[in-house]
């Protein structure tokens, strides 16, 4: 809480770079099995800004605080003066002389990179309307526990080209793996975050989903329209005929492939019942994995817990 003082933010996947990384899965996975017993967060307050609702998101932060010896500082746009129109570089400098971290979950993404430029508290990126790399990296601890490994694998995203498609791709262009998309046309992933990918990766854009999924050992989808993208729901459900993930488009997939979903889900739209619900489904695995993921995090960059 002293201003001035030098700190690390995780706003998006290639914060870390690959090694480091490797060391938050292996952080997460200790604090899975209860190896992990430190409390680096003792003595500490992380306020929580909600400019967007959430269920995982919120329950997983405001746990994994309590879990690491914190205080966690709920605030939602009711809450505080961000709600109401105070500049966010103010709310940054006010924050930083009170807490010792912030999460935000919001829309523009520009906002958390102006909060995280004024604070002098480390901030960590909860979702916006561009990202959400925490959610991306709990998806690949949960393929790391039930594959072994993504290394060699071939990971398929099915649906909108939204913040979670993106955060997967600055995850291939950091860690290498191969990465298939399948959007409609006009609802393709941010190109500049795709050029950068496929310079690194292995990362193709596909109109057919069949084509992603063959031989994909992950197959991945979101709901049709995200929150704040209501209004489209009509349109979108057009524009994603053909799109939904069902025991015909996984049977397209590797044998032993699991199905992924950052929740919450539509059954009968993006996915079928009997995918979600099915055996190669590990959703539930990934959502739990939001908490442990998210420790791993705040205990690097709030804590000081050192990786390797």
């Amino acid at each position: 809480m002293t201003s001035g003082q030098s700190h690390r933010d995780f706003l998006a996947i290639p914060d870390f770079s690959k090694d480091e990384l490797t060391g938050l899965f292996a952080l997460a996975d200790r604090m899975k099995r209860g190896v992990h017993v430190r409390k680096p967060l003792v003595g500490k307050t992380i306020a929580l800004i909600f400019l967007k609702s959430s269920t995982r998101t919120r329950v997983s932060f405001e746990v994994g605080v309590t879990q690491l010896g914190g205080h966690a500082l709920f605030l939602s746009d009711r809450d505080i003066q961000l709600g109401r129109g105070e500049p966010v570089a103010d709310t940054a400098r006010v924050l930083s002389r009170m807490v010792d971290g912030i999460m935000i979950r919001t829309f523009a993404h520009a906002d958390v990179d102006e909060l995280a430029r004024y604070a002098d508290v480390p901030v960590i990126n909860g979702l916006t309307d561009l990202q959400h790399p925490c959610q991306v990296l709990a998806d690949l601890l949960t393929i790391r526990q039930h594959l072994g490994t993504f290394d060699g694998k071939k990971i398929a995203w099915i649906g909108d080209g939204n913040n979670v498609a993106n955060s997967w791709l600055d995850a291939a262009y950091r860690l290498g793996f191969d990465l298939a998309l399948a959007c409609p046309e006009g609802y393709d992933p941010d190109a500049t975050l795709l050029a950068r990918a496929q310079k690194n990766a292995n990362v193709t854009l596909h109109r057919d989903p069949r084509e992603a999924v063959a031989g994909a050992h992950a197959v991945n989808t979101d709901v049709w329209a995200s929150m704040g993208k209501e209004d489209e729901q009509q349109a979108r459900r057009k524009a994603f005929a053909g799109f939904t993930v069902d025991s015909k488009l996984m049977s397209g997939a590797a044998a032993d492939a699991i199905f992924l979903h950052c929740l919450p889900a539509h059954r009968g739209e993006e996915v079928s019942a009997d995918v979600i619900d099915g055996r190669q489904s590990v959703v539930w695995d990934e959502a739990e994995n939001r908490l442990h993921i998210q420790k791993a995090i705040m205990a690097v960059v709030i804590g000081g817990e050192r990786l390797g």
